[in-house]
This record gives C-alpha cells, structure tokens and sequence, in this order.
C-alpha cells in the first residue's frame, strides 16, 4: 500500500470519526435533547460503532434519535429488562455475556458475528457493558482485527477509557494472536 493512500485513509477516517463525535456533542449540548454527557466513558470508535458504560431509557432514546439501530450488551446475568427496553424502542438487541474475570475467544467470535450481521443491516451499533471496560476492548480488537484499522488510533481509544489489568490484557493478546495469524496466512 502506498504512503500517501495510507495517510489519505487515515485523514478520512479521522475527518469522519470528528464530525460524528462533533454531532453527538452538538445534540448532547441542546436543550431540548437529552444530555449524554452523563453516559459514562461514551466514546465514539467509528462512523457506524459508539461504546459506552450502561445506558439510562433516556440515552438510549437519545442514542437512536442519532442513527443507532443496535445494541450489543456484554454484560452477563439477567438482561431481560434490557431485553424489554430495546424491543419497546424497537433496536435490536444481541448479549453476549463476558464474564469480567474470565473473557473468552467464544465472546469475541460471537460478537464478532453479530457486529457483521448488524453491520449487513445497517445503522450505528452501540456496544455497552456497565463501565465500556468490556466494551473498549472488545470495540479496540473488533476495529484492529476486521476493519484492519491502524492500531494506534485504535489503541489510543482504549487507552482514554481504561488501562486493562492481567486478565484483560492475556485477552487481548489471544485474540490478536489468533486473528492476525489467520489474516497472515
């Protein structure tokens, strides 16, 4: 690939991830939306994928008021009153649920599959868990494995949300181990 295409898609990819970032601020900042600023380590990855901690019934009205049409919930235990919540405001909805001391390979190929099912459907994808611990780590890996994204830009994300400890980092190793040896071969 030649230097200057390389930088061009970044610039692009920077241009766009601003002027998405640059609308949730715009509508979080108006008085007659409901704010964001209140939703925790809300972070914009791409045109097509936000994180955050756990959502209120208000930012998720908010959050589909702006194009997001789905929801990945990587929170383990009952989730049937988020499950009630996403079909009353009609997102869909897929959990997968990590395990805080125990992520698997299984978790990130199973969201791995329902972010290219919602990505065939269209609309912005969020991804939350209760702090987007989980969901910085499973968003970094997701750009830098499938969308081939550069791992600095990705990386820098993660590093404004959180520093992962032992587990999270053995996690992240494993997974990029596996799919960059397949992207190799």
């Amino acid at each position: 690939m030649k230097p200057s295409f390389f930088r061009t898609s970044i610039t692009v990819f920077l241009l766009i991830s601003t002027m998405l970032m640059a609308s949730f601020k715009l509508m979080s900042s108006q008085k007659s939306e409901p704010m964001l600023d209140d939703l925790r380590n809300f972070q914009v990855n791409t045109a097509d994928m936000v994180s955050s901690g756990l959502p209120t019934r208000v930012h998720f009205e908010t959050l589909k008021a702006n194009g997001v049409r789905n929801v990945i919930d990587l929170l383990p235990d009952d989730r049937s009153e988020e499950i009630k919540l996403m079909n009353a405001l009609g997102l869909k909805y897929h959990n997968v649920a990590v395990e805080w001391k125990n992520p698997t390979l299984e978790n990130f190929e199973e969201y791995v599959a329902t972010m290219k099912s919602f990505e065939a459907t269209g609309g912005i994808t969020l991804t939350h868990c209760k702090l987007n611990w989980r969901g910085a780590v499973f968003t970094y890996l997701y750009r830098v494995t499938q969308l081939n994204e550069p791992e600095a830009i990705a990386k820098k994300d993660l590093d404004a949300i959180w520093q992962p400890d032992e587990t999270w980092q053995d996690f992240i190793d494993e997974v990029k181990a596996k799919y960059m040896s397949e992207a190799s071969e």
